[in-house]
């Protein structure tokens, strides 16, 4: 497997409590130009990142741990607006007088107040650039013509953290758009079926785009140890396991 550059070698694992779920979250760190960045697991399609003081968090669900023992939000990310990755109570929890919740139209529809922001836009937040880029099945249907995660509906998110670019793909195939990512240093690509992508497709896409480090999430029933297989020759890519079902 390939390793990372120098930058990526600063890398702290670690624990904390509160998860309903399990006793520990894991956690990785990286440095980058404006100080470390902090990512924790916290399952399925759900993260927290802490950069420069601030609390992002993405896709909040409660059944997957206890937001009463995580920091408030300075930004939430919403990708779309299932129940496994759009959950009011979360939010709720979350929320403060100046958290900016950031999500889509349909999201909108379910949960007030929020910024709206479609494929193709892009602002700054908390310090943080947000590019909003498609996230949509061509190939799982739930019937002919009537796919799980329409185009134009979802978005997966591009965070600018300092010098380093960071992809949430939300629930997504590896479509066209994703393969025309550029200078993506860690990736979050979604793994279960039926819903997203097989590890052909997330090889595939990796391959493509060629992100730095690679995190499957979201993966359900999948084996993750099929993607390590499947990239273990490709020079410059990483892939890393952690508990996201």
């Amino acid at each position: 497997m390939a390793k990372l550059g120098f930058f990526f070698m600063v890398c702290s694992f670690c624990f904390l409590f509160g998860s309903a779920r399990a006793a520990e979250l894991e956690q990785d760190v990286f440095p980058t130009s404006q100080g470390d960045l902090k990512i924790t697991f916290i399952g399925h399609g759900t993260l927290l990142f802490e950069f420069g003081g601030k609390v992002i968090h993405v896709d909040p669900v409660s059944n997957l741990t206890d937001y009463t023992r995580l920091p408030k939000a300075d930004l939430i990310l919403i990708t779309h607006e299932h129940g496994d990755h759009l959950d009011s109570k979360a939010i709720d929890l979350l929320l403060t007088q100046d958290t900016d919740l950031i999500l889509t139209e349909k999201g909108a529809e379910k949960v007030s107040g929020g910024i709206v922001m479609k494929n193709g836009q892009a602002i700054v937040k908390k310090g943080v650039k947000i590019e909003a880029f498609p996230a949509y099945n061509i190939v799982h249907m739930r019937s002919a013509g009537n796919p799980y995660h329409p185009k134009g509906q979802g978005n997966g998110y591009v965070l600018t953290f300092g010098d380093k670019r960071v992809y949430i793909a939300g629930d997504t195939e590896n479509i066209p758009e994703m393969k025309e990512l550029k200078d993506i240093d860690i990736a979050f690509l979604p793994m279960n079926l039926p819903y997203t992508m097989t590890p052909e497709m997330v090889a595939d896409a990796a391959i493509a785009f060629r992100p730095k480090l690679l995190y499957p999430y979201h993966y359900g029933d999948t084996d993750p140890s099929k993607l390590l297989n499947l990239l273990k020759d490709q020079p410059g890519i990483e892939v890393r396991i952690r508990r996201m079902k």
